[in-house]
């Protein structure tokens, strides 16, 4: 019986994992084809039954790619809009966390309700509040009007409020006696154990915003502001019959090579810190 339990078990295992394996073959597809397409020759065009490799591997693409859009300027003002809306979401998410999970004032479940609700309204829904806001306020086609928006994060506060909620309260009423101020309760007993939770936050939110399309590119106009999402939209429109694929894959891919070798060096940490998040 033993033998044949384990003989299960293995028999399970493998079928996961050849499972697992096709859904991650199938998932990477596009990107497969993305990378082939980049180095195909431009001269080649893609046809029914001839969209993988062409007759020869060139660089051309990455360096015609380079060439025709300012990057340096695109990756100059992602860089600064994602560290920008980290480090404001850093400080809001743990504040309101705090609050939420160390106070009790009247009508908190409900101030806790509409913050959730916030998650469930579609992105799409706030794109004209938030430009006419942004033209009001005189920041149309800027880096800040871009992450105005993401200061503040209904999720990142449900995370942090969780995390708190987690530390035994007999350490905070320590943290009081011995006459720690609200702001040290939360450096030296809340955000220690937390910091899983931010790290795991911090990803997710760098990840979104690096990747954000929409929005950039509805509230931008020029170069200056651009991130490197909406300055694709450049390589949608050489062609007279439409987007050049071998050009748009090099460009798709020198967007997200930044994020995937960051992803590469660090993705133990990565995995570590969203397990003991418990963000699923």
């Amino acid at each position: 019986m033993i033998s044949s339990h384990k003989f299960f078990q293995n028999l399970w295992r493998w079928i996961a994992n050849i499972f697992s394996s096709a859904i991650a073959l199938i998932w990477s597809v596009p990107v497969i084809w993305a990378l082939i397409a980049s180095f195909r020759p431009a001269s080649e065009p893609i046809s029914r039954g001839d969209v993988w490799f062409g007759s020869t591997l060139t660089f051309e693409n990455y360096i015609h790619a380079w060439s025709l859009a300012p990057f340096g300027r695109y990756y100059i003002n992602t860089i600064f809009v994602v560290l920008l809306i980290l480090a404001v979401q850093l400080v809001t998410i743990v504040l309101a966390g705090f609050a939420f999970a160390n106070y009790e004032f009247i009508g908190k479940r409900w101030v806790f309700f509409f913050v959730l609700l916030q998650m469930m309204i579609p992105t799409s829904a706030l794109l004209a509040p938030n430009f006419s806001t942004i033209r009001e306020m005189g920041l149309f086609d800027t880096r800040l009007a871009i992450a105005i928006p993401y200061f503040g994060s209904a999720f990142g506060t449900f995370l942090m409020r969780q995390a708190f909620l987690a530390v035994p309260r007999d350490l905070v009423d320590a943290g009081v006696i011995d006459g720690c101020s609200w702001w040290q309760l939360i450096i030296h007993i809340y955000l220690p154990p937390a910091i899983p939770s931010l790290v795991a936050f911090g990803l997710s939110s760098a990840t979104w915003h690096w990747n954000e399309f929409l929005w950039p590119l509805i509230i931008t106009n020029s170069e200056k502001s651009r991130p490197l999402t909406a300055g694709l939209v450049r390589f949608t429109q050489l062609g007279e019959i439409g987007a050049q694929w071998t050009l748009l894959s090099a460009a798709t891919l020198m967007v997200v090579a930044p994020l995937f070798i960051v992803f590469l060096i660090f993705q133990k940490r990565f995995i570590q810190s969203f397990v003991h998040s418990g963000i699923k």
